[in-house]
């Protein structure tokens, strides 16, 4: 059985202790206990949370724990050295040390990531670059494993981050039980991007929106102005410049992020052939999915697939 412990601090985000749920269900799922669950803080008893909802936690003891993560406060107050000191024990004995969300601004503190790629909640990146410039800040990512050291984005990354940990625990069958369990439309992986196309785009007429829900559900055809024109009953010169003044961006490129998306996300989970992406997503062919992707995300799809690959560090 693996000893988890989540580290949690005065005004610590609620979220937090959602993300524990994915070791809670791998119990449920697995019908063992395969992980044993502990809440901890600096000097244990009720700590109050960002809802002020307090939760009861053990005073730091023995670091020897499996994985240890580690919450982030909600006022950006610095971690204690007690914390720190903490982070730092277990970094030396436990198996991975992992931050959610803006917890990597303590593990930042600590030193521990000094030298490493990690990743935060995108709003807080620049912060992190600036005050940590040893830290390689990737902040378009959903999580990043470098090492034993685990980092997630904000909120219900911290999620995918856990659920991460099952899978690379228990294998990929456990953790898709698990995120079904937990009514998980998705399992994202640590790759993701923070952002959605269609979230970023938020046109403000029904009319565009019916016609980007059409282009999502139909990537694979040969969509033009003209097909999207007459989903969102327009003409094809009105539809372009209502889309643009929506949306700021022409219609062509608004397609070329949705195939992108869609595109890595197949590519993450790793079931498709590169030329399967290409015509799935309607791409065409590898040849102009592989020039979109050197443009946009500066690497090739293969060498995007080689980072997801399952024993791959992120």
């Amino acid at each position: 059985m693996q000893k988890v412990a989540l580290v949690v601090r005065p005004d610590f985000q609620m979220m937090s202790i959602a993300a524990l749920s994915a070791f809670e269900f791998a119990n449920i799922v697995a019908g063992e206990k395969l992980y044993d669950i502990n809440v901890l803080s600096e000097h244990g008893g009720l700590v109050p949370s960002s809802m002020k909802t307090a939760v009861h936690t053990e005073a730091f003891n023995d670091p020897s724990f499996d994985t240890v993560l580690i919450s982030g406060a909600m006022d950006r107050s610095r971690a204690s050295v007690g914390v720190q000191a903490f982070l730092v024990q277990a970094a030396e004995h436990s198996r991975r040390v992992g931050a959610l969300c803006v917890g990597a601004f303590a593990l930042a503190e600590a030193g521990l990531l000094d030298g490493r790629r990690a990743t935060v909640h995108w709003r807080r990146a620049g912060e992190m670059r600036d005050n940590y410039p040893a830290v390689r800040v990737e902040e378009d990512r959903i999580f990043i494993i470098d090492g034993k050291i685990w980092t997630s984005a904000g909120m219900t990354a911290a999620l995918d981050l856990t659920i991460g940990m099952v899978e690379k625990d228990f294998g990929a069958p456990l953790a898709r039980s698990v995120s079904q369990s937990l009514v998980l439309y998705h399992r994202r992986a640590g790759g993701q991007s923070q952002h959605s196309a269609l979230l970023s785009l938020s046109p403000t007429s029904d009319r565009i929106q019916l016609a980007l829900d059409y282009a999502r559900r139909n990537l694979r055809l040969d969509l033009s102005v003209e097909d999207l024109a007459n989903v969102a009953c327009l003409s094809p010169r009105q539809f372009s410049r209502t889309f643009r003044a929506e949306t700021g961006c022409s219609p062509a490129k608004a397609l070329e992020n949705l195939r992108l998306e869609a595109a890595r996300l197949m590519i993450e989970q790793g079931r498709h052939s590169i030329e399967a992406v290409a015509a799935e997503t309607g791409f065409g062919d590898r040849d102009r999915m592989r020039r979109a992707f050197q443009r946009v995300f500066g690497q090739s799809p293969q060498s995007l697939r080689r980072t997801f690959e399952p024993a791959a560090t992120f």
